[in-house]
């Protein structure tokens, strides 16, 4: 009875202090806490992209947006080292420096977090680590109800066939989960997809490449061969897509790689190799690149960035790294002269935090690409002629301004 009493009494005290939920908080009392608290450092916070709202759409169906930025963390489809899972986490923790008030991408001459676009952090897929097959379900699934909603800008947004739909950026995971956002984007738009593809490995191999004697219906789907299964199921344009920072070693004694079933040409591919850039520079890649593409408001374009297109040097915390890659900064250029594709969704893959180094380059550099990503999606969204390279316009400097509408 006693003890009983004590809790009554307990419970008394609680409520007496309570705080109502019907309570009225003047708004000058508002205004003053928001003056006083509003504010975020780059170190401080929950980890999300850019200090966005954590917000997960896949259970809000009210949720809208104009850029989702979604997480991946799926990574049981590698052929080599595993723990991408936790790319996602690691992306998200480098774009710490990415505050919505200090985010002017002075390359662009933009603001993608202050213009017209609501971007949000969408959160993780939960994808099961047990069953590729399930996780391969459960991935499209997502990409097309996320791909499928409403919306938010009316002072701004893509045109042509992209207008009224959003854009996902997908923070892998393995490099697999390119082919059920291909399949979520084909269905949405209903059309073949161009893919700019940037990665030191093919990913065309046939699967039994791997194994000619061990198959299963799980076996084709692997992190090298889902670019081979998006074109033998019509996902991909064999006429516009392009593959570029190319270095992989090949299979046998000669490079029949580049002419056997599952060769990039025969998948759709153009191929640019890495040590080009020797020759032509980061420009004539971007010239290269857009001539395959070309530049149509009508044909949706996707953008899937492999980390290891890097140098190791650069990028060492991936699950299958190659020598001789790009750097940051060159490939950063590259992605800038693109701005002008009709993105519709993009992925950043193969960042596997637990072979980065102590400085985290490679989560800093797939951050930094999926900035130039979303920045690039804002952009060709703006109704303003925002201007190019450092925010350069017609007649400035004697050099002629890559706004939206230029052409290189």
């Amino acid at each position: 009875m006693k003890l009983s009493l004590g809790l009554l009494a307990l419970a008394g005290t609680a409520l007496s202090c309570a705080h109502h939920d019907d309570e009225v908080v003047p708004d000058a009392e508002r205004e003053e806490l928001l003056k006083k608290w509003d504010q975020e450092w780059s170190f401080t916070g929950i980890s999300t992209f850019a200090h966005l709202n954590p917000i997960k759409c896949l259970t809000t169906p009210n949720e809208h947006y104009d850029i989702a930025v979604i997480g991946a963390p799926f990574d049981t489809a590698v052929s080599y080292r595993p723990g991408a899972r936790f790319g996602p986490r690691a992306i998200r923790a480098a774009s710490a420096r990415q505050l919505r008030a200090t985010s002017y991408n002075t390359r662009a001459g933009i603001n993608p977090y202050m213009s017209w676009a609501t971007i949000k952090d969408c959160g993780d897929i939960p994808i099961t680590p047990f069953d590729n097959g399930l996780a391969e379900r459960q991935m499209y699934e997502a990409f097309l109800e996320l791909g499928s909603r409403k919306t938010v800008s009316s002072a701004g947004g893509p045109q042509g066939i992209s207008a009224g739909k959003p854009k996902l950026v997908t923070l892998g995971g393995d490099h697999s989960v390119a082919l059920p956002a291909l399949r979520a984007l084909h269905k949405i738009y209903g059309k073949p997809i161009t893919v700019v593809h940037f990665d030191a490995h093919l990913d065309t191999w046939n699967p039994v490449r791997y194994s000619a004697y061990w198959q299963s219906e799980q076996t084709q789907f692997n992190h090298g061969s889902f670019f081979y299964k998006a074109s033998k199921e019509g996902l991909i344009c064999h006429a516009t897509s392009v593959h570029a920072g190319l270095r992989t070693r090949l299979t046998g004694v000669d490079d029949s790689d580049y002419t056997a079933e599952g060769s990039p040409e025969q998948e759709g591919f153009v191929r640019i190799h890495a040590d080009d850039i020797d020759e032509v520079g980061p420009m004539g890649v971007v010239e290269r690149i857009l001539a395959r593409t070309g530049v149509d408001p009508e044909q949706p374009v996707y953008l899937s960035v492999d980390i290891d297109v890097l140098d190791p040097a650069t990028a060492p915390g991936t699950g299958t790294p190659e020598p001789g890659g790009w750097t940051t900064r060159e490939f950063i250029r590259i992605l800038r002269g693109i701005e002008g594709l009709n993105l519709v969704g993009a992925d950043i893959v193969e960042v596997s935090p637990s072979y980065d180094n102590k400085g985290e380059t490679t989560a800093l550099a797939a951050a930094q690409a999926a900035f130039e990503i979303i920045t690039s999606m804002v952009k060709q969204g703006s109704r303003e002629e925002v201007g190019g390279w450092y925010g350069k316009k017609e007649g400035q400097d004697g050099l002629k301004g890559r706004g939206k509408k230029d052409e290189l």
